[in-house]
């Protein structure tokens, strides 16, 4: 009777594991996509492992997984200074990972075998999914074994974007058995950029030379078009925007930027139309509208300029739009010679609009000057005055701050007049400077030649601050295997038992090679016992697969000091504190470390 009651709660907890295994991934995932690994030797088809992360990036957009922009993942591999030519190692991939806040790595190389006299050039793709929490391949039960599984495809590299499509099918399936697509979905959709065309594109990404990216941009929108004779390819006209932006060929770029423009609004009247959710590139619509503007601005076509910025206000939010959109208000308004209506409305757009920037951006200098000079224009010289010195602090050598903090303060009789004139006397001698604004100030009271603010940032700026209003999704936290295994390990190191402990973390490592706690806690277990070249390598391995593991870190920390090595002590005390700096046993081994070398 105990016997079969045993083996019924054996045979309960194997079909509990099982239901685990297949239940359907709920949980709002974020995956990252690398671009995959070209094998083959042959430098020509690179372009095809940049191709992966593009065509990947957007084929698993489905509403339980969020996935990380190619914009961000390169924002963020040059924030780690991880080279963008490179395929970085499996311990930095998952380093990048863990610092965009994926869940799941999406990884892969291929192999090419050009064509030959009577064959086509073909393409053999492995894939694999790592879980980064873990640290692990994600795995499956398959006839009641947890299997793990690489995604492989060979195909005519001919039919690249279906190869994609099925991958990318491949992958939502392993994570939800319950997947509401089929995989010609996912292949259609793959291929809604014509091949010859998506190829130019890619091509030119990874071009550095402005002629031949220039020429490989061309022929995608052409070819698109060709194919597609109604269509617009936003993301070749983007780049193509970009690229005559950089050699100041306006025209141009506002050319290629407003066919992003309208080929987002014809999806949304389409989607309207067929009375569906609209999916039509929002961020490149944004960031074309806003590049536009910005060209507007510097060419005085304020109007124009405002109508196109004006519309990003609500959607963006950002402090870069609202300081752009508040400075040419306000250039507009002062620009207003013959209706002072409009001038007024104009500068008290602006002013509300800098006012919504300075309160995001207190130390923004140009932010507050902006705002700043409103104010003044519009009479309030105390607020004006407080505002300048906020942002002469920031900037102690700004000539027209202390140029117009001097009239503020003179209009309010302030007693430190006469120093701040000396100071704006001081930083405006280049080309007389001082001299013209202050003849022009004596003659009309203004000062039109000390012009608003609006830096144009870099790209990747704009597209990092456009990419962090998203809301980060939260990822529901499951308990695996391992897990549980992990936590009953702790258990038994907490209670002195160590031999059972070892043999639970084993298991672990068993599953999953990756899993940088299991390799912290066997540290722990070798430095109990004595075994110290046994702990380092376990600490070692530890943080070589989970540099922020700050436990790891002090333990090699301590060893160190221990054993006498003071520069290596040092090194992991510098890494401890670099992880958080207020934790009692990094600020404790910091204190040992300082007497290490006394």
């Amino acid at each position: 009777m105990q016997i079969r009651s045993i083996a019924g709660l054996l045979l309960l907890m194997m079909c509990s594991l099982t239901a685990i295994a297949q239940a359907p991934q709920t949980a709002n995932d974020v995956a990252l996509v690398l671009p995959f690994e070209n094998t083959s030797g042959k430098s020509e088809f690179n372009w095809v492992g940049e191709s992966f992360a593009d065509s990947l990036t957007d084929l698993l957009k489905v509403p339980t997984l969020n996935v990380i922009s190619n914009e961000e993942r390169k924002i963020i591999q040059q924030r780690l200074r991880i080279p963008l030519t490179n395929i970085p190692s499996l311990a930095t991939s998952l380093k990048l990972a863990r610092e965009s806040g994926s869940t799941l790595l999406i990884s892969g190389r291929y192999n090419i075998v050009p064509a030959g006299a009577d064959t086509a050039a073909t393409i053999n793709v492995t894939s694999k999914i790592i879980r980064v929490s873990e640290g692990r391949f994600m795995s499956e039960v398959i006839d009641g074994r947890q299997v793990t599984r690489d995604i492989n495809v060979n195909d005519a590299l001919g039919n690249l974007q279906t190869i994609q499509g099925q991958i990318a099918y491949q992958i939502l399936y392993q994570r939800d058995k319950a997947l509401p697509y089929s995989q010609n979905q996912l292949i259609e959709a793959a291929n809604k950029v014509p091949g010859r065309a998506f190829e130019a594109y890619i091509k030119g990404l990874l071009t550095p030379v402005s002629e031949a990216r220039e020429n490989f941009f061309k022929n995608a929108s052409r070819l698109f078009v060709e194919a597609t004779p109604d269509g617009i390819y936003s993301e070749s006209e983007l780049e193509l925007g970009h690229l005559y932006l950089g050699q100041r060929k306006f025209a141009d770029a506002i050319g290629a930027f407003e066919k992003v423009v309208s080929a987002a609004q014809k999806c949304r009247d389409k989607a309207k139309a067929e009375n569906k959710p609209a999916q039509c590139s929002d961020e490149n619509y944004a960031e074309a509208s806003f590049y536009i503007g910005l060209i507007f601005w510097q060419q005085g076509n304020y109007e124009r300029a405002l109508a196109t910025l004006r519309p990003l206000t609500e959607d963006l939010k950002l402090t870069t739009v609202y300081n752009a959109l508040g400075a040419i208000a306000v250039q507009a308004s002062r620009a207003e010679k013959k209706n002072p209506n409009n001038a007024a409305a104009l500068l008290n757009e602006g002013m509300e609009l800098l006012k919504k920037a300075s309160d995001s951006a207190p130390d923004d200098a140009n932010v507050r000057f902006n705002y700043a000079t409103t104010l003044f224009l519009n009479g309030n010289m105390p607020d004006a005055a407080r505002e300048l010195r906020s942002s002469i602090a920031a900037n102690p050598r700004d000539g027209e701050a202390y140029f117009v903090l001097s009239k503020a303060l003179e209009s309010l009789k302030d007693e430190t007049t006469a120093d701040v004139t000396n100071q704006a006397q001081r930083f405006l001698t280049e080309n007389n400077r001082y001299a013209k604004l202050e003849t022009e100030w004596q003659k009309s009271k203004s000062f039109p030649d000390i012009p608003m603010r609006v830096n144009q940032p870099a790209r990747k700026d704009f597209v990092a601050v456009v990419l962090s209003r998203k809301p980060a999704a939260t990822p529901v936290a499951q308990v695996s295997e391992s897990e549980a295994l992990l936590a009953t390990a702790r258990t038994l190191i907490k209670n002195g038992s160590d031999d059972e402990a070892m043999t639970t973390l084993r298991r672990v490592l068993a599953s999953e090679p990756m899993s940088a706690e299991s390799y912290l806690l066997l540290g722990k277990i070798h430095l109990r016992r004595g075994d110290i070249d046994q702990a380092i390598s376990s600490f070692k391995t530890s943080v070589f697969w989970d540099n922020r593991l700050i436990d790891a870190h002090v333990s090699l920390g301590k060893i160190y000091v221990e054993r006498g090595d003071c520069l290596q002590a040092k090194s992991y005390v510098a890494s401890a504190m670099q992880i958080n700096s207020e934790n009692p046993d990094a600020v404790s081994l910091q204190r040992l470390s300082e007497r290490c070398s006394k």
